[in-house]
């Protein structure tokens, strides 16, 4: 049992790191995490255990939220007048960015659309700028939307595990 809790823990902290950090994928390894507190069989303040109803609402939010954070980031950027290009610079310069802590991540992924507008989209740099903008609030909303996702899930594993 304290072998799945440790397992719980570990996947709740790399939900959260997998919400920042395009590699992992933040929301379900949360989820795997409240999976693994469900079977400890763990109980909340209260004395109640965790339901399966719970365990599936969070589930059916998780594949929402993953669902979105392919849609919403091709979304802004199409609703700001860029193109792929700019979607694809963004993740880019995001990966660099990584290794230049969040501010180069955030900078990498600016840097990234406005070239890859510019230069294979072949648009001005006012028409690249408000790609860059588009691609980049469709960065944070989904990244914001994992975290917020993310930290839900945790919590429940926190308050579940004994």
């Amino acid at each position: 049992m304290l072998f799945l809790q440790i397992i719980a823990v570990i996947l709740a902290v790399a939900g959260i790191v997998g919400s920042i950090v395009p590699a992992l994928p933040g929301p379900p390894l949360a989820w795997i995490g409240m999976l693994c507190a469900y079977f400890c069989k763990g109980t909340n303040g209260a004395g109640e255990p965790m339901t399966l109803a719970i365990l599936l609402i969070w589930l059916g939010v998780t594949v929402l939220v993953t669902i979105l954070d392919y849609i919403v980031p091709a979304y802004m950027t199409k609703a700001t007048g860029g193109h792929k290009a700019a979607s694809r610079g963004a993740a880019i310069g995001l990966i660099i960015g990584l290794f230049f802590t969040p501010i180069g991540m955030i900078l990498g992924s600016l840097a990234g659309a406005f070239l890859g507008e510019v230069l294979f989209a072949d648009s001005g740099v006012w028409a690249s700028f408000k790609a860059t903008v588009g691609a980049f609030l469709g960065f944070i909303t989904g990244t914001l939307m994992k975290l917020v996702v993310s930290a839900a899930m945790v919590w429940y594993i926190i308050v579940y595990l004994n």
